[in-house]
């Protein structure tokens, strides 16, 4: 059965805000997949991501085509990735890793340590990256040029933390982009290109930091509190934001008797939650408060603060748990060092679903994605039309 394409509008004040979350980054896939059904000539002209939120950014912002024929050459490379296309799996590899690591921080060595760069190591990602993304000579991608020119996008943007001076940075590339500098974040002009999407998804410890221009750079989500901003900065007053973390694994229920103690995958995962999955959050509650107090003010006297009207679309299903079912034909080796971490004695191994980047996980969290923007077809739609939202 034929789609109805209805209407899309178009103002330059719509941002998409693409948050982090390694393999949960495939969630974020499926779910525009599903809204370019609907409307398949959807224009977001601003467009924000940050670790594996960037990978989908820079896809959508350098995307030559329609919102659906962008969306769903997005979903064909998230189904193409696999273990061996992010990260080494050979036991040599990830061995090494484990042991270089182990070793640099028993030894007490400089020059040692200086040759661990991650317990992983993500060249394939970058090769992946590489023939799947359009590039220039310079390295930049053609495409986000070539949509800021014609009109489609006024701004892409992606965040990483510089591990050189401890401050979030947000590279920009735009029409004509307003900068900005914070107490420990600030924004930069550049041309994106892959180096800027490596940096951004650097995710700590697994992943090796990267190095643009003069700085190292890990992450974007460890020092990025409030993820919103860079769209703020950049004119939105209606954000769309996809959290790869559900309502579900942030309510789970307070056991009645003290549980075992915390394997160190519990332990991580909970750290990266915080770090990672978290902040959106905060930040919708922090600009709905905002909100709030812009309306009681005349809008005359609002020196140029704006109400600004955000969707957050979210799984049903949390991925931590739903990272359980595939855990056993993860790479032999890469299986057995998860596990000695305590993946299968942790409550939810959400550690394990952000490395979770095989061909079975990947569909059934796209598929997911796409099952959770039906399901949220009437909020959706309303946003994109302008209309006042109902409550979640």
């Amino acid at each position: 059965m034929s789609i109805p394409q209805r209407p899309t509008p178009v103002t330059d004040d719509v941002a998409l805000v693409l948050g982090g979350g390694g393999a949960r980054g495939a969630y974020q896939a499926g779910l525009l997949r599903a809204i370019a059904r609907h409307y398949p000539q959807l224009q977001l002209p601003i467009l924000v991501g940050v670790s594996a939120g960037a990978i989908n950014t820079v896809h959508l912002a350098s995307h030559r085509g329609t919102f659906a024929e962008s969306t769903e050459q997005l979903v064909r490379h998230w189904l193409a990735m696999s273990p061996e296309q992010v990260y080494r799996v050979d036991a040599r590899s990830l061995l090494t890793g484990v042991i270089r690591s182990g070793y640099g921080l028993m030894s007490g060595d400089p020059s040692e340590r200086e040759r661990v760069r991650g317990m992983v190591d993500t060249a394939p990602l970058r090769d992946f990256l590489e023939r799947t993304l359009e590039r220039d000579e310079t390295g930049a991608l053609p495409g986000i040029r070539y949509n800021l020119e014609r009109g489609t996008l006024q701004a892409a943007a992606l965040s990483a933390t510089s591990y050189t001076t401890g401050q979030s940075v947000t590279w920009v590339e735009g029409r004509r982009p307003l900068m900005w500098e914070r107490p420990q974040r600030r924004s930069v002009i550049a041309r994106l290109g892959i180096d800027h999407v490596m940096a951004s998804a650097a995710l700590p410890i697994f992943f090796p930091a990267e190095r643009v221009e003069h700085e190292w750079y890990g992450d974007g989500g460890m020092r990025l509190t409030a993820p919103l901003s860079p769209a703020l900065h950049l004119g939105a007053s209606r954000i769309l934001t996809i959290s790869t973390r559900s309502d579900a694994s942030r309510r789970r229920p307070v056991p009645t008797e003290l549980p075992a103690y915390p394997p160190p995958a519990q332990i991580l995962g909970t750290l990266y939650n915080a770090v990672f999955l978290d902040v959106i959050d905060q930040d919708v509650v922090r600009t709905n408060m905002i909100n709030d107090l812009v309306q009681r003010v005349p809008p005359e006297q609002r020196d140029g603060m704006r109400v600004v009207d955000i969707l957050v679309l979210r799984p049903s299903v949390d991925l931590g748990q739903l990272a359980r079912e595939y855990e056993p034909r993860l790479p032999r080796v890469f299986r057995f060092l998860t596990r000695g971490l305590g993946t299968r004695k942790s409550a939810s191994p959400d550690i394990l679903s952000l490395l979770m980047f095989q061909e079975d996980f990947l569909k059934r969290v796209i598929a997911l994605g796409e099952e959770d923007a039906e399901r949220q077809h009437s909020r959706i739609a309303a946003f994109i039309e302008g209309r006042t939202l109902a409550p979640a």
